[in-house]
């Protein structure tokens, strides 16, 4: 469910509309009388909610759910279901979730400004907060004492910063909670919707990113880097992990505490970064790679999805245990030498 500080819920809808709206048929024995509250994913949502199931994988975790509605693609009607679940069947059900979250939240992209004000009147700024000319600070947000905002930072609705954080100048910070002591460099943009989109023949609709960004205590964040928010969940930066600059951090990516992460490195949606990662620069990690505690991956490396034990080093495109890599090299190396000497 979307956090009310940053989301305006439009809802509830009955049952019969919502379904005529995103062009989903009901199951026989459905009351279309019923109301739908929100949306969430199937792992959090409650009776009222409506989530979905777009992929055999969910199909097989669908009986866990304690979702009161889920939209299913008609392949996966056959799936079992947990007692009391209504199922909305849809050709795609990733196109009308889709549909559905804009319902309720129509205004999910940028929210309204209700104020001319720089600084809202609504906002709450503690003790001894240095704020720069040209600071603009949204409805409800927070700013923790002793923080210090650099000239023309945006801080959006219901953000909550804490105490002694140092935010550079240019920054936008918008859907996210920062702990204590964050420091954040210029240029970097927080809480921006992640690169989320249903795909089809029409072209590509825009899933509305309902989530939050959560930065622990003592991080830092390089220069010009993005951290998108959650498209139904968080993207989490764990306490101590520091970023570089030019990082790019997507959707629903987890990063553990004390993790590093290198200039240029970019890492994709859903992303599991255990504690004391280390990813060097360049790398690209794909959507849903897991790296456990005290992975290291190298310097441009690129890491297919899967998941890859700590305590290991790995390398090379695709990424595999940097000693393999290494030897192959090696061997490459050997091999165009005798080639070369042959001729």
């Amino acid at each position: 469910m979307a956090d009310p500080r940053f989301f305006d819920n439009h809802g509830p809808f009955p049952l019969s509309e919502l379904c005529a709206r995103i062009g989903a048929s009901l199951d026989a024995d459905a009351d279309p009388r019923s109301s739908v509250f929100d949306v969430a994913t199937l792992e959090t949502a409650g009776p009222e909610q409506l989530s979905f199931c777009a992929s055999k994988a969910a199909a097989r975790t669908l009986i866990q759910s304690q979702a009161g509605f889920c939209i299913v693609d008609k392949e996966a009607v056959t799936a079992p279901k947990p007692d009391g679940m209504t199922r909305l069947v849809s050709g795609s059900a990733l196109h009308a979730f889709a549909a559905a979250a804009r319902l309720f939240y129509p205004m999910h992209s940028t929210s309204a400004w209700p104020s001319s004000d720089a600084i809202h009147a609504s906002a709450r700024i503690g003790a001894n907060v240095s704020i720069a000319p040209g600071v603009v600070i949204g409805p409800g947000a927070e700013i923790g004492a002793g923080a210090r905002l650099g000239a023309n930072c945006v801080i959006g609705r219901g953000v909550t910063i804490g105490r002694d954080c140092e935010i550079a100048g240019n920054v936008t910070i918008t859907h996210a909670l920062l702990g204590d002591r964050v420091h954040v460099l210029p240029g970097v943009q927080i809480g921006q919707p992640g690169f989320g989109f249903a795909s089809g023949a029409a072209g590509h609709i825009k899933v509305p990113q309902l989530g939050r960004v959560i930065i622990q205590d003592d991080v830092e964040i390089g220069a010009c880097s993005t951290i998108d928010r959650g498209a139904l969940g968080d993207t989490i930066v764990g306490e101590g992990t520091k970023i570089d600059n030019l990082v790019q951090i997507g959707h629903n990516t987890r990063i553990g505490r004390h993790c590093i992460i290198v200039a240029q490195a970019g890492l994709a949606g859903s992303c599991e970064l255990g504690d004391f990662v280390i990813v060097g620069g360049q790398v690209g990690l794909a959507d849903h790679v897991r790296l456990g505690d005290g992975a290291r991956v190298a310097a441009k490396s690129g890491v297919p999805p899967g998941d890859y034990p700590g305590g290991t080093d790995y390398a090379g495109y695709p990424a595999k245990l940097a000693k393999d890599w290494r030897r192959e090299v090696a061997s490459l190396i050997l091999l165009a030498k005798r080639r070369k000497q042959d001729r």
